[in-house]
C-alpha cells in the first residue's frame, strides 16, 4: 500500500492526488505537508499526520475537504506501542486518582466522625479500672530529701531504710501511702486509692538556645492547661551549657531562674550518666533542680536537667554537656525504662527518681503517657486533655501528634507560603493515615507517646517507648552510613515514629485535630532551606525504612506499605514532577485536549490541587485557608522542586545549619563527636564507667 496516511483515525488513499498532481505545486502548505508526510517513509506511505494537521490552522481547516474526498476507512488494530501506552495511562489514571480520592474520602470521615470519639470526655467504666503498683521501689530504699548523691540505701554496708532527719525538710512514705514527718507544707505520698485510673503525663521540654521568652511561652501554656497538676509533671532538658545567639544569658540560666525551687533539696549535684556520643563523649553529667512552675496561681511539679559535660569537657569545650536532642529524649526514656523493669539506675536516674517521688507523691512508675514539646512551642489550653483522652479510649494508641499551626503566619512570605503546607499535611495526609492507625511521623515538636500500655487482664504493663529494644536502636552511638546517619542525626522524631511501627505494626499511631499548639517557623529563606534539607532527606530515609514492614495493615494496593511506597516515590520525584506539570499546563494552554485520553493528565492535576480546597470548605469551613493555599500554590516552584533539589545536593550535610544558632558557633560543630572533650571524670564506681545505685558505694 503506497499513499496512504491517516488523520485523526481516519485512513486517507491519496494516490489519485498523486496522480491527478504529478509535481508539487508551488507555495501550497497541504500539499507540501501531503508530500513531505509521504516521503518520510521509505514505502510511501502509513504515517500519521494527525499531530501535524491538526496543530496548524492552515492544515486544520484542509481535513474535512481531505477525509471527503480520499477516505478509505478507519483504523481497526491499536498497534502495540499504543496499547502499551494507553495500558499505562489509564492505569496511572485508576491508581492516582482513587488513592487521591480514598485520602480525600477517609481523611473527611475521620474529621467528621473518628476524631471526635477520640478526644470526647471519659467514660465511667474507663475510670473504674483499678491502679497497678509494679513495686518498683526495693525493700530499704533510701528516698529521704537529704540522699543527695544518688547511692544506694545499703552503701557503706546499711541494709535498712534510712532514718528521715528530723524537720520539714525529710519526706519517706510506706507502699500504703503514709506521710513521714509532720510538715504541713510538704505534699503526702498518694495512696492506690487516691492515685486512681486518671493517667498521670509527664511534659518533656527540650531546650537548645531558646530565648526567655519562647521558654516562658512555652512552660506557662503546659502549665497552664485544664490537666491536673497533680496529673502532670515537667520535665525540662537544657542540651548543655548553652547561649544562644543574642541572648545575655544561657539557656540553663533562664531555665533555671524561672522555676520556684523546693528549697528541701538544696544545690544540685552533678550526676554521671551514659550519654549518646562516641569516645569522651559517651559519659556525660547532669544536675537535676526540682520546685514547681508557678504562673496565675498554678503550681506544677517540675525537674529541670541541665546537662553540664564533665570536668574535663567543661574546661576545654565550647558547649559542655551538649550531646543533642535525641540524647535528651533519651535521658527521659533510660530513666522510665530502668523504673519499670526495676534495672540498676544510674547516679542521675536515682536523683530523679528520689526527687519526682517526693514531687508527685507517686513513684515514677505510675506516669503512664509523655508529651513531648519543643520549647518554641505554646500548646492550647484544652490539648494536654484532649491527647490523654485519646490514649484513655484505646490502649492500642502508643502515640498521637495534635495539629501545629503557624504563631508567625505573617511575619514574611516565607512564613505565608508554610501556612497552607501544615494544614494540609496534617488534615489531609495525618487524617487519612490515623483511620488506618499508620501516621508515620508524630513531629517532635507536639507529640504524646505512650510509655507502656495495660495488658488486656489489666493487671499488668507492656512497655512500649521504654522498651528496652527500642531505646537501644534510638540510642545508636556508632553512627557510620548515609542511611544511619540521615536516621539519627537529622529526622530523630520521623525515626523514633519508623522505630515504633516496625516494633509494634499492630498497634496505633494517630492524629487528634482537636488537640492543638502554635509554633514559630523558619522566617527567612535560608532558615527555611537548612530546615527542609534536614526533613526532606530524613523523610526519604525513613520511607525506606517503613516501607520494608510487611504486616502493616492490608494488603498489597489497599494497604498502608503501598502507601508507604507511593510517598517515597512521589518525594523522590518531586522535581522532575513539577517541571512535567508546568510544561501540561503550557501544553494544554496552546493546544486543548480533544480526546478523553489527552484530557487524563489535567483530569489528574484538577484533582491533586483541586480537592484539598474542598477538604477546607467542608471540614473546617475557615474560607481563609483557601486564600492560603492560592499563595502556597504559587510557592510551588520552591515547594516542588527548589527545595527537593536542594535537599538531594546536600544529602551528605547532616549539620543543623542555620535552624538554631548559638553565640559563637561555628558551622559544622555537632553533637557526639569525641575531640576535645578529654577522658571525663570517673564515676564513683571502677573502672571509670558510669555507676548506678546497686553497685556503687561511698
Amino acid at each position: 500500500m503506497t499513499g496512504y496516511l491517516v488523520i485523526d483515525g481516519a485512513v486517507l488513499n491519496l494516490t489519485p492526488y498523486l496522480r491527478l498532481h504529478n509535481t508539487p505545486i508551488p507555495s501550497d502548505n497541504v500539499d507540501i505537508a501531503i508530500r513531505t508526510v509521504l516521503k518520510a517513509d521509505a514505502s510511501g506511505s502509513g504515517k500519521d499526520a494527525t499531530r501535524l494537521f491538526l496543530n496548524r490552522a492552515d492544515l486544520h481547516s484542509a481535513v474535512p475537504c481531505l477525509k471527503q474526498r480520499y477516505y478509505a476507512g478507519n483504523i481497526d488494530k491499536v498497534t502495540p506501542g499504543c496499547f502499551v501506552s494507553s495500558l499505562f495511562l489509564y492505569a496511572g489514571l485508576i491508581v492516582i486518582l482513587a488513592l487521591v480520592f480514598i485520602r480525600f474520602i477517609m481523611a473527611c470521615i475521620f474529621n467528621w466522625f473518628l476524631s471526635e470519639r477520640l478526644a470526647g470526655p471519659i467514660s465511667k467504666e474507663e475510670l473504674n479500672r483499678s491502679a497497678i503498683s509494679p513495686a518498683v521501689m526495693p525493700e530499704g530504699a533510701n528516698i529521704s530529701v537529704d540522699n543527695k548523691n544518688g547511692t544506694a540505701p545499703w552503701a557503706g554496708g546499711q541494709k535498712k531504710l534510712s532514718k528521715p532527719t528530723k524537720g520539714p525538710r525529710s519526706i519517706a512514705s510506706s507502699s500504703s501511702g503514709t506521710l513521714i514527718g509532720s510538715d504541713a507544707g510538704v505534699a503526702p505520698i498518694m495512696s492506690l486509692a487516691q492515685i486512681g485510673a486518671e493517667l498521670f503525663a509527664v511534659c518533656l521540654v527540650t531546650c537548645y538556645s531558646e530565648g526567655e521568652e519562647s521558654l516562658r511561652t512555652t512552660l506557662d501554656s503546659i502549665s497552664l492547661t485544664t490537666y491536673s497538676d497533680a496529673r502532670k509533671l515537667l520535665f525540662v532538658v537544657a542540651d548543655g551549657m548553652i547561649t544562644g545567639a543574642g541572648e545575655k544569658r544561657s539557656t540553663p540560666d533562664i531555665c533555671v531562674s524561672l522555676l520556684e525551687a523546693d528549697p528541701r533539696f538544696g544545690n544540685p549535684i552533678p550526676m554521671s550518666y551514659n550519654a549518646v556520643g562516641s569516645g569522651a563523649k559517651a559519659n556525660n553529667r547532669a544536675m537535676v533542680y526540682a520546685g514547681h512552675y508557678t504562673v496565675a496561681g498554678r503550681r506544677t511539679p517540675t525537674v529541670i536537667v541541665v546537662k553540664c559535660g564533665t570536668e574535663a569537657e567543661a574546661a576545654t569545650d565550647k558547649k559542655p554537656g551538649n550531646r543533642g536532642k535525641r540524647d535528651s529524649q533519651l535521658i527521659l526514656m533510660n530513666f522510665f525504662s530502668r523504673v519499670t523493669y526495676n534495672d540498676r539506675m544510674t547516679p542521675l536516674d536515682f536523683d530523679l527518681f528520689r526527687k519526682i517521688h517526693i514531687l508527685t507523691g507517686v513513684t515514677p512508675d505510675f506516669f503512664e503517657v509523655c508529651l513531648m514539646v519543643d520549647a518554641d512551642t505554646k500548646v492550647f489550653p484544652s490539648s494536654l486533655k484532649h491527647l490523654v483522652n485519646c490514649m484513655h479510649h484505646d490502649q492500642m494508641i502508643m502515640g498521637v501528634c495534635g495539629e501545629t499551626r503557624i504563631a508567625n503566619k505573617r511575619q514574611s512570605w516565607v512564613t505565608a507560603i508554610q501556612v497552607f503546607e501544615y494544614f494540609i499535611s496534617h488534615h489531609l495526609a495525618k487524617a487519612f493515615e490515623s483511620v488506618f492507625g499508620g501516621v508515620s511521623c508524630l513531629p517532635g515538636c507536639f507529640s504524646m507517646f505512650r510509655l507502656k500500655a495495660r495488658k488486656n487482664t489489666g493487671d499488668d504493663w507492656v512497655p512500649l517507648i521504654i522498651k528496652p529494644e527500642i531505646v537501644k536502636e534510638y540510642s545508636q552511638s556508632e553512627v557510620t552510613t548515609l542511611h544511619q546517619k540521615n536516621l539519627l542525626l537529622l529526622g530523630e522524631d520521623r525515626f523514633l515514629t519508623t522505630i515504633l511501627l516496625r516494633t509494634f505494626p499492630n498497634r496505633k499511631m494517630m492524629f487528634l485535630p482537636q488537640a492543638r499548639c502554635r509554633t514559630i517557623v523558619p522566617d527567612t529563606f535560608k532558615i527555611l532551606l537548612s530546615q527542609r534539607r534536614r526533613w526532606i532527606n530524613s523523610t526519604i530515609h525513613n520511607l525506606m525504612e517503613l516501607v520494608l514492614v510487611r504486616n502493616l495493615c492490608g494488603t498489597f494496593c489497599f494497604s498502608m506499605q503501598f502507601v508507604v511506597f507511593m510517598d517515597l516515590l512521589g518525594t523522590v520525584v518531586l522535581p522532575i514532577a513539577i517541571a512535567l506539570t508546568y510544561t501540561l499546563i503550557v501544553g494544554m494552554a496552546i493546544s486543548p485536549p480533544k480526546t478523553f485520553e489527552e484530557a487524563i493528565p489535567l483530569m489528574l492535576l484538577v484533582a491533586v490541587l483541586g480537592l484539598p480546597a474542598i477538604l477546607i470548605l467542608i471540614t473546617t469551613r475557615k474560607v481563609v485557608y483557601v486564600f492560603w493555599m492560592m499563595i502556597y500554590l504559587f510557592a510551588l516552584p520552591i515547594w516542588n522542586f527548589v527545595l527537593p533539589v536542594y535537599a538531594f545536593w546536600h544529602f551528605d550535610d547532616f549539620s543543623w545549619g542555620e535552624t538554631r544558632k548559638v553565640e559563637g558557633e561555628a558551622k559544622g560543630d555537632g553533637h557526639g563527636d569525641g575531640g576535645k572533650g578529654g577522658r571525663g571524670v570517673r564515676s564513683r564506681c571502677a573502672g571509670g564507667k558510669i555507676g548506678s545505685v546497686r553497685d556503687c558505694a561511698s
